[in-house]
């Protein structure tokens, strides 16, 4: 099945398994979303990621959902949104990086250097393209 826009298919996918708790979510693997999850796992919101082969020399990507609490499992990730889509791209210089819920989340942005958080961005002084905010 085509898809329109992978990250929003990530974004939904990780969202979808942390609320029915899942172990883990599995999809097709790009190096955008194995960037994208590498910043999830640096900001403490999955446990960890990689990358498998599937059939048809096609790859996999497998996220471990990280959660809270030993007898319920809470989901670390508490929302998603996808903020620059297809249709309608939102871009921000170093200055003018959104902060999600005061600072107490993380803004996944594009840049020039690669995908990065928020906050390597205002160290770095670039801005980008804000993919999504994760909190």
């Amino acid at each position: 099945m085509a898809v329109n826009d992978p990250i929003s298919d990530m974004l939904t996918r990780v969202r979808n398994g942390s609320m029915s708790r899942a172990e883990r979510v599995t999809m097709p693997a790009s190096k955008m979303k194995a960037a994208i999850a590498e910043v999830l796992r640096d900001g403490g919101y999955i446990q960890e990621y990689e990358t498998t082969e599937a059939e048809n020399n096609k790859r996999d990507l497998v996220i471990t959902l990280k959660y809270k609490g030993s007898k319920i499992k809470n989901p670390v990730i508490e929302g998603l949104e996808r903020v620059s889509k297809p249709s309608r791209r939102v871009y921000a210089g170093s200055g003018d990086i959104p902060y999600t819920l005061g600072g107490f989340g993380i803004t996944v942005l594009s840049t020039s250097q690669g995908i990065m958080s928020d906050h390597k961005a205002r160290e770095q002084n670039i801005g980008g393209e804000v993919l999504c905010q994760v909190w």
